[in-house]
């Protein structure tokens, strides 16, 4: 029969052989996560970008095919995130979408973001000259994402983008951002095939290279149909960084606006962005 001191030890021993089998785990799951992290954590942030890339619900099966992820972990992953808010589940069945808490972590980006109350008091007075619509958004790898936007008066529906993104080869945000870049970045930065978003959209990197070099002649990126059918969109840069992050744009009615009317509104753009530029670098926000 073991004594107490005994029991003391071999506990001791068993914990400490439970501590190091644990970090062999941790370390093994890092490892397997290629040295970028835990790999359940990485799993949960793809899990989470899958789900904001969808806008329907998506079942366990679904989830299975487009993250290729084991179902066992899946399980356990939904599981999590239902728990913590992150995602909400459809009553009576397994399907599942984003929950408020990626709202609430998404608004406080915008919240603790410095540029924002200047960057909507630009927008507004874009709306107010033009009666369109204006956009801010930030460029993210090969995306471009909406921070803020003012719908225009006379709008007859909603079309807010802010938290969405769209590839910046479709979007005159994303062309007037790429054109602060040398050809060789674009080319790093773009994947390899460029997606088509409608039968307009430029999907050629020559073309794309080509709009890029006129966007720095003119100042501003213009795009017709290539993101959204029946809309135009011309955007310009906000220079507060090199290169420049952000940009604002103006949506435009196909039927509402001529080729004299897009570089009126383009010309205001570059005024507007060189305003807000300077006042960004005044207030010492980067």
């Amino acid at each position: 029969m073991a004594t107490p001191g005994t029991q003391e030890t071999a506990g001791t021993a068993r914990a400490a052989e439970a501590g190091q089998a644990g970090r062999a785990a941790a370390d093994e799951e890092e490892r397997a996560g290629g040295g970028t992290g835990v790999k359940s954590a990485r799993r949960a942030l793809d899990l989470m970008e899958t789900f904001a890339a969808h806008d329907t619900w998506l079942t366990l099966a679904e989830l299975h095919t487009l993250t290729g992820f084991p179902r066992s972990s899946l399980h356990g992953l939904l599981r999590t995130l239902l728990d913590g808010g992150w995602l909400e589940q459809d009553a009576g069945a397994a399907r599942y979408r984003l929950g408020i808490r990626a709202l609430v972590c998404g608004t406080a980006y915008l919240d603790r973001d410095a540029a924002m109350p200047f960057a909507t008091e630009a927008l507004e007075q874009i709306r107010e000259r033009t009666g369109f619509t204006a956009h801010y958004a930030r460029r993210s790898g090969e995306q471009v994402v909406y921070l803020e936007t003012r719908e225009a008066k006379r709008s007859t529906h909603l079309i807010s983008r802010v938290g969405r993104s769209l590839p910046v080869h479709a979007t005159a945000l994303g062309k007037a951002l790429l054109a602060e870049l040398t050809p060789a970045e674009v080319d790093g930065l773009l994947p390899a095939t460029l997606t088509a978003l409608t039968a307009r959209t430029v999907v050629s990197r020559e073309a794309l290279l080509a709009e890029c070099e006129r966007a720095r002649e003119l100042g501003y990126a213009t795009e017709c149909e290539e993101g959204t059918p029946g809309i135009r969109c011309v955007a310009a840069v906000v220079p507060y960084r090199i290169p420049a992050s952000d940009a604002i744009s103006c949506s435009l009615p196909v039927d509402q606006i001529d080729d004299a009317g897009v570089r009126e509104i383009g010309e205001l753009l570059v005024e507007v962005t060189a305003r807000l530029g300077r006042e960004l670098r005044r207030a010492g926000i980067r």
